[in-house]
C-alpha cells in the first residue's frame, strides 16, 4: 500500500514538470483573446445602441427646441416676403 500512494505522489510530480512556460504564455494569450472579444460584444451589444439612443434623444429635444423658437423657418429657411 505505501509503495501506491509513492507512485502517485511522483506522478502528479511529474505532470508538473511538464508544464511549462510555452503552455502557460499560450494559455495567456486564449484567455487574453476571450477577454477581448467579451469587450467587443458588451460594446456592440450594450453601449452603442444605449449610446445612440441618448444621442438621438438629445438632437430631437435640440430641434423641436429649436422649432418652436424659429417656427415654420427652421425647415425653410428665412421667409420670404
Amino acid at each position: 500500500m505505501p509503495d501506491s500512494v509513492q507512485s502517485l505522489d511522483t506522478v502528479s510530480v511529474s505532470s508538473d514538470d511538464s508544464y511549462d512556460s510555452d503552455e502557460e504564455e499560450r494559455l495567456l494569450e486564449l484567455e487574453w483573446q476571450e477577454s477581448l472579444e467579451q469587450l467587443k460584444q458588451l460594446f456592440s451589444i450594450v453601449l452603442l445602441p444605449w449610446v445612440g439612443k441618448w444621442l438621438g434623444r438629445r438632437w430631437s429635444y435640440w430641434a423641436y427646441a429649436r422649432y418652436v423658437r424659429f417656427g415654420k423657418t427652421f425647415f425653410l429657411g428665412e421667409k420670404r416676403m
